[in-house]
C-alpha cells in the first residue's frame, strides 16, 4: 500500500502522509492541511477525525471487537474484578499479586473523604440531580488536596493522585444517594472490596443491615469493567480537550462527568427505563410502539437497540445479558417494567427489520434493567457509568499529557455568517 494519499485542489496536488495503526486501522494525516492548502476539513461530529494516537483501547464496530490494552473485553469481564482492569488500563499491564494488593491498599487508605466536603451535601437542594452533585465534588478535590498536581511521572505508574480519584468517587457517588434520599451517610468499610463496599455504603441503613448478594457483586463488577473505557467517545473526548488547555485531572474529569451526564451518551440506559415505562402505561402495548419505531416519520426510538459504533451485537451487550439473567433469578424481584423489558426483547430480537438494521439490544438495555433490579434509582444510572469510566478518563488524560505533539484543541469552523458590513450609528438606524 502507498504510504500516502493525494489530493487535488485548484489544479494543485498535495501528497498526505498515511498512518496505520497496529490493528490495520488507516488514517490520512492532514495535521498540515490548513498551512499547505488553506483549506480545511468539515466532519460533523467527527466522524470521520482521529483526534489523536492513542494504546488504551481498540474498538472494531464492525466486528463487535472491544480490547482493553489489548485484552479482550470478554476474558476481562469474566476474569477480572473492575480495580485489575483499572489497573490495566491505567498502567498498560494486569498486575500481579503485590501490585494488585498494594492497589487494594491504596483503595482503602483513601476511600474517605475530607469531613469539610460532606457538609457540601447539605446545601444542595433535595431534588439535585447525582450528576450535577458528582461534577461540583470532583472539581472541588482539587481545592482539598492541591499536592496532588504536582506529582512527577503521572503516566509511568499508579500515582497517588489517581487512586485517591478511583476510591473517593466512589464514595462521593454513594454519599450523593444517601443525601438525596435523607439517609445517614455509611462510611467505606475497609473489610469490602471495591464493588462490595459501594454497595454497603449505598443501601446499608441502621438497624437493617444490607446483605451483599453475590450475584449482585458480581453483575456490577461487570458493568463497570464494560465501562471502563470507549475509545473518543463524547465525555472521553471532552477530557482530552479540557486537559489540552493545561486544565487539572479533576477538572478535565468534572468536565468529562457533564459531558457524559447529556441523554444522547450517559443517560442512554435511563432513557432505556423511561421507555419500558410508557409502554408500561400504554396497558403493555408493545405492536404500537414497535410500528411507531419501524415509522421513519415518527420520533420515536426504541431506547437501549442498536449502537453508532457497532454495527453488529455489542460485544458488551452479549456478557452483560448473561449477567442480568444471574441477578434476576438470585433476587426474584417482582417488577412489572422487568417483565416488558423481557418481552420487548424477545420481540426485537425476532423481528426481521431490527435484525436487518443491526438493531439489537445493546449494553444500555442491560445496564438500566440490572440497575433497576437492583435497587439503584433512574437518577444514579449515569452516575454508575461515570464511576466505572473514570480509569479509562484518567488514562487517556494521563496519555494525551505525555504526548510531545500535543496541541490545544481548537476545531476550526466554516463560517455562513454575513461579511464584513458597515457599521451604522445608533441615529441612522431603522
Amino acid at each position: 500500500m502507498a504510504d500516502f494519499a493525494k489530493l487535488s485542489i485548484e489544479g494543485q496536488t498535495y501528497t498526505l502522509p498515511i498512518i496505520e495503526g497496529t490493528a490495520g486501522q488507516k488514517a490520512i494525516d492532514i495535521r498540515n492541511l490548513l498551512k499547505e492548502t488553506g483549506y480545511i476539513t468539515l466532519d460533523s461530529g467527527y466522524m470521520n477525525t482521529g483526534s489523536c494516537i492513542s494504546n488504551i483501547t481498540y474498538l472494531d464496530g464492525a466486528k463487535g471487537i472491544l480490547d482493553y490494552r489489548g485484552y479482550a473485553i470478554e476474558d476481562l469481564a469474566d476474569n477480572c474484578f473492575f480495580i485489575e482492569v483499572a489497573y490495566l488500563i491505567l498502567n498498560g499491564e494486569l498486575p500481579n499479586f503485590d501490585q494488585l494488593e498494594q492497589f487494594k491498599r491504596d483503595m482503602r487508605r483513601f476511600a474517605l473523604i475530607h469531613e469539610d466536603m460532606i457538609h457540601f451535601f447539605d446545601h444542595f437542594p433535595p431534588n439535585a440531580s447525582p450528576m450535577s452533585i458528582l461534577s461540583t465534588m470532583v472539581g472541588t478535590l482539587h481545592n482539598f488536596y492541591p499536592e496532588m498536581d504536582e506529582e512527577d511521572d503521572p503516566y509511568g505508574g499508579l500515582t497517588v493522585a489517581t487512586a485517591r480519584l478511583l476510591s473517593k468517587i466512589r464514595t462521593i457517588a454513594a454519599f450523593s444517594y444517601k443525601k438525596s434520599i435523607g439517609h445517614p451517610l455509611v462510611y467505606p468499610n475497609a473489610k469490602l472490596n471495591y464493588v462490595q463496599n459501594f454497595l454497603n455504603m449505598m443501601f446499608d441503613r441502621p438497624n437493617i443491615p444490607y446483605i451483599i448478594k453475590p450475584e449482585v457483586a458480581s453483575a456490577l463488577n461487570k458493568l463497570l469493567i464494560l465501562h471502563a473505557d470507549h475509545e473518543q467517545n463524547c465525555s472521553t473526548s471532552t477530557v482530552r480537550l479540557v486537559g489540552s488547555a493545561g486544565g487539572n485531572l479533576y477538572a478535565s474529569i468534572s468536565a468529562g462527568v457533564n459531558a457524559l451526564w447529556g441523554p444522547l451518551h450517559g443517560g442512554a440506559n435511563q432513557a432505556v427505563v423511561e421507555m419500558l415505562e410508557l409502554i408500561y402505561a400504554d396497558d403493555r402495548d408493545f405492536d404500537k410502539y414497535i410500528r411507531k419505531a419501524k415509522d421513519k416519520n415518527d420520533p420515536f426510538r426504541l431506547s437501549g437497540f442498536g449502537h453508532r459504533v457497532y454495527k453488529t451485537f455489542d460485544p458488551r451487550a452479549k456478557i452483560i445479558k448473561e449477567a442480568c439473567d444471574h441477578v434476576l433469578r438470585a433476587l426474584e424481584v417482582e417488577d412489572p417494567l422487568l417483565d416488558i423489558a423481557r418481552e420487548l426483547e424477545e420481540r426485537v430480537s425476532n423481528d426481521d427489520y431490527f435484525i436487518s438494521r443491526n438493531l439489537y439490544p445493546n449494553v444500555d438495555f442491560y445496564s438500566g434493567i440490572i440497575y433497576r433490579a437492583i435497587g439503584i434509582p433512574t437518577n444514579m444510572f449515569t452516575v454508575m457509568f461515570a464511576l466505572g469510566r473514570i480509569p479509562g478518563w484518567i488514562a487517556q488524560w494521563n496519555e494525551m499529557k505525555q504526548d510531545q505533539d500535543q496541541k490545544i484543541g481548537r476545531p476550526r469552523q466554516v463560517y455562513t455568517g454575513y461579511t464584513r458590513r458597515k457599521f451604522i450609528p445608533m441615529h441612522q438606524r431603522a
